[in-house]
């Protein structure tokens, strides 16, 4: 069938920026605090779940609640499905916005507001391009559903539950990613080191607090200290500002110093692309003589785990050839005199390596401090071969579409829904012309990428359910 994809995709623009507006409007941040038996997850993924699933039912879709774990937007027939997979959540919005993040601003052709670049922008783009089959009457011999999830940014709950009571897919995609496609995903395993809250030198650690996922490189860090040398440490506190790619602050306080870095959040795939202000504000205060545990934590974070992505003062760095590096983000860093403390860390690592070694390199790193290392959740490595039609018919559709005939498909760090499904992979929705934004402030997509997205959406779904 020939179809000019992106004119009609530029016929959905108003419409498809209204339900964004509405999408983005919803803090859908997971928040288990106020997880109750109908919201398991909190109210904000339920209401962005319910809001997306009525936009579909309005567009006269069949749709299902899971439980407001997990929901499906569904059309056509056929004893084979093709999945694609998006979620309603986001990270919380932390520190830095321009604009208010829950309200969708277009500025300079772009959309500004937490979600727009991960994953509700895609998600919905998604959406209208099953729409435009829809609204075309185009029948289609495989029956597709849009899976929708509500804690893809941390424990994936949504989309096990949906596992559990409905059918496998056959095949598909997630908006969950960039453009040309990735065909790859490493592996994803979080360790976590637990420190308790003995302090035993001149200084004092009354608290340390950075990071707010695993996943995200954290803009903020804070730190209350107790000490006597104010005057001075506030002096070198200013050099070495003047000397760090951070910025800060530091105030009096009753017992003496509040220390405030601010850094670059980014996506905690290529912790590289973010300036980690947790492990710097360990760097400043380590060269202190605190003591006991608040000395073992400081200690940790700046000489083994500071400015080191690729974990070789771990001894563990690893490159695959095809996969590539094992990185590794410190992704949130708390400390108290009276609770004790913690230094979670997300290792993204390729075929060749895995858990056991880099559990050996925490533990070596940590043998003569008084700690526990707990193992979190493990994400295998996902791999489907280029030469699977499911690669080639995507990457056909964005090279005809784009013009870009030299784009090859990727491996990459970040985990999405794709590696679900045995023949899963990640397709967009952020073109290699724009700069990423996901997990950061300011998160933004240009409109024109959104559409042009949504036009190659439409086309994929087509010529891989028809």
């Amino acid at each position: 069938m020939t179809l000019d994809w992106q004119k009609l995709a530029g016929n959905y623009r108003d419409q498809y920026i209204e339900d964004l507006t509405a999408l983005v409007a919803i803090d859908s941040a997971r928040d288990d605090s106020l997880a109750t038996q109908a919201e398991p997850l909190g109210p904000g993924p339920a209401a962005a779940l319910k809001k997306f699933l009525e936009i579909g039912q309005r567009d006269g879709f069949t749709v299902k609640n899971l439980d407001n774990l997990a929901g499906y937007i569904e059309f056509g027939d056929g004893d084979e499905t093709l999945a694609v997979l998006s979620h309603v959540d986001q990270m919380p919005a932390g520190e830095g916005w321009e604009t208010d993040p829950y309200t969708l601003t277009e500025k300079d052709g772009n959309l500004y507001g937490r979600g727009t670049s991960d994953d509700k922008g895609p998600g919905l783009a998604a959406y209208y391009g099953l729409r435009m089959l829809k609204d075309n009457g185009i029948s289609l011999g495989r029956k597709v559903r849009l899976i929708l999830g509500t804690d893809e940014e941390s424990n994936w709950t949504g989309m096990t539950h949906y596992m559990e009571v409905e059918p496998a897919p056959t095949l598909g995609f997630s908006p969950d990613a960039e453009f040309p496609l990735i065909n790859g995903e490493k592996g994803n395993v979080t360790f976590e080191v637990e420190f308790k809250g003995e302090n035993a030198g001149n200084l004092t650690l009354v608290s340390f607090h950075s990071g707010l996922r695993e996943n995200m490189v954290p803009r903020d860090a804070v730190a209350d200290v107790k000490t006597t040398e104010v005057s001075q440490m506030q002096a070198e506190f200013e050099t070495f500002l003047a000397e760090e790619p951070v910025t800060g602050e530091v105030e009096t306080n009753a017992d003496g110093l509040h220390f405030h870095i601010i850094g670059k959040a980014a996506h905690g795939m290529e912790p590289k692309l973010g300036v980690n202000a947790g492990t710097y504000l360990a760097k400043f205060l380590n060269q202190y003589p605190f003591g006991g545990d608040a000395e073992d934590f400081l200690s940790l974070i700046a000489t083994k785990l500071h400015d080191d992505s690729r974990a070789n003062q771990l001894e563990i760095a690893y490159t695959d050839d095809v996969m590539g590096d094992l990185t590794m983000n410190v992704g949130i860093m708390n400390f108290d005199a009276n609770a004790g403390g913690k230094v979670n860390t997300n290792f993204r690592y390729p075929k060749g390596v895995g858990p056991a070694e880099i559990r050996e390199g925490l533990s070596a790193a940590t043998r003569q401090m008084a700690v526990t290392i707990e193992k979190g959740r493990e994400m295998k490595p996902h791999y489907v071969d280029p030469s699977d039609p499911i690669v080639s018919t995507l990457m056909a559709i964005y090279k005809r579409q784009t013009g870009e005939t030299d784009a090859q498909p990727e491996v990459v760090g970040g985990g999405t829904y794709g590696r679900l499904m045995e023949r899963g992979v990640a397709f967009g929705a952020l073109f290699p012309w724009t700069p990423s934004t996901m997990h950061q402030a300011n998160e933004y997509q240009p409109v024109s990428d959104l559409l042009r997205a949504m036009a190659i959406y439409g086309e994929s779904i087509y010529e891989l359910a028809k």
